[in-house]
């Protein structure tokens, strides 16, 4: 169990983290029954990193996959909401890495003698 599992963070943090601005965070809390944060005495929100997982990957299905809320809210009840844990035994995706960065440093030399010429 990492150290920072019991660690709570404040919104602040969580915005950094997650690169998004707190009123952001605040409207996926009333669309998104996963995001309950506990409220400190003085009402500053505090998020589990349990939380800030599922912030995460809310950001995932609603940018970078272009899902709406309700789609990504219904991925979530589904249970496809769990953030992607790569197996640490398949080497597989570093072959896959490692073959495109290839390609791109064979591209990005035809480009540079191109320019040279």
């Amino acid at each position: 169990m990492p150290a920072d599992e019991g660690r709570l963070y404040k919104i602040g943090e969580v915005c950094k983290l997650a690169d998004v601005q707190p009123y952001v965070l605040r409207y996926w809390e009333t669309e998104f029954p996963a995001l309950a944060p506990n409220k400190s005495g003085g009402g500053q929100r505090l998020y589990s990193q349990r939380e800030i997982d599922t912030i995460l990957r809310i950001k995932q299905l609603l940018y970078a996959e272009g899902f709406t809320i309700a789609g990504a809210k219904k991925k979530l009840e589904e249970g496809g909401g769990e953030v992607p844990v790569p197996n640490a035994k398949s080497e597989k995706p570093k072959k896959d890495l490692s073959k495109a960065l290839n390609d791109v440093r064979k591209e990005l030399k035809a480009i540079l003698q191109m320019l040279s010429e």
